[in-house]
């Protein structure tokens, strides 16, 4: 049972559970990034008579298809339980009780949820492992997984790139989970927001740098990561700028290999004339994202 084999979750080696990015080693990445590649070229069916539940309590399109091509690519099969409306939750049924449940069906569940510590819980009673396919407001793991694979396919390299994160930092668990992975490398990260939703204190350190503009970053930046406004996630707040967006002239000046990088749905924040811009990455990046999770569910499911 993954829950008796550690009590702290981020001692728990990722291949039984994907909770946080905490859990990873720049060893372990380079492994699933290794694997990715491999994946990319010729998988074969290493995953024939597994079972994935894509158990989603809130509205999900790339996570949840993306989970269900990487599975069904590999030859396995998956069980779609997207915003539980219909399922046993609405009766009432907690968590504990649907994972468990599960777990007796299928091989590996990824899990997203609302509630922040959604994925531990879920953890400590579960038979198979968990991926945490988003939390709350804390993090996605595999996401960041998948966007420092696009930063590394992209300029080849991680050390001594300058990565600047733009828009919602405060409710954004793609930008939470993602500066914990590029901490890990010789990196210079920049924020920019509106005051408003600044980055929380628990994930700067020394050496960040603040802005309330792109202008003073964006001639500097080797890699440009938008978010959008999670307005499902705070309260209504007219103080709140969800104007910014990444506009020609940025791009302009901008360097001619940055990288822009976005992990969608974006509701203005790049506007689709940048799209023939050979510089945006990502639709390239959620490509990338489907290898990434292929090698996820391999190896946790004992190939290799």
């Amino acid at each position: 049972m993954v829950a008796r084999k550690v009590h702290d979750e981020f001692h728990l080696a990722w291949k039984l559970a994907v909770i946080s990015t905490d859990q990873f080693s720049p060893a372990d990445i380079d492994e699933i990034f290794m694997v990715a590649g491999r994946m990319a070229a010729q998988p074969g069916h290493p995953l024939a008579g597994k079972t994935l539940a894509n158990l989603f309590y809130e509205p999900s399109t790339r996570t949840s298809s993306s989970f269900h091509a990487a599975m069904t690519r590999l030859g396995g099969s998956v069980i779609p339980i997207n915003e539980v409306h219909y399922s046993s939750v609405s009766k009432g049924e907690s968590l504990e009780d649907t994972v468990r449940t599960l777990a007796c069906y299928v091989d590996i569940i990824v899990l997203r949820h609302s509630d922040d510590d959604a994925a531990e819980r879920a953890v400590k009673v579960c038979d198979v492992p968990i991926i945490n396919g988003g939390n709350g407001t804390g993090e996605h793991p595999t996401q960041a997984l998948l966007d420092l694979y696009t930063i590394w396919k992209e300029r080849g390299r991680i050390d001594g790139l300058t990565v600047t994160m733009m828009g919602d930092l405060k409710y954004g668990r793609t930008v939470h989970s993602l500066a914990k992975l590029l901490r890990m490398y010789d990196v210079g990260l920049n924020f920019v927001s509106p005051e408003t939703l600044r980055l929380p204190k628990e994930y700067l350190r020394d050496g960040d740098r603040q802005f309330a503009g792109l202008d003073q970053v964006i001639a500097d930046t080797d890699v440009l990561y938008v978010t959008r406004v999670q307005k499902e996630r705070c309260a209504p707040d007219p103080t709140i700028d969800i104007s910014y967006a990444v506009t020609a002239d940025d791009m302009a000046r901008a360097a001619p290999d940055m990288v822009l990088m976005h992990p969608l749905p974006r509701v203005g924040e790049i506007p689709p004339e940048l799209d023939t811009d050979p510089r945006a990455a990502y639709f390239r990046q959620m490509k990338y994202g489907l290898f990434v999770r292929m090698a996820l569910l391999a190896t946790m499911l004992g190939w290799g």
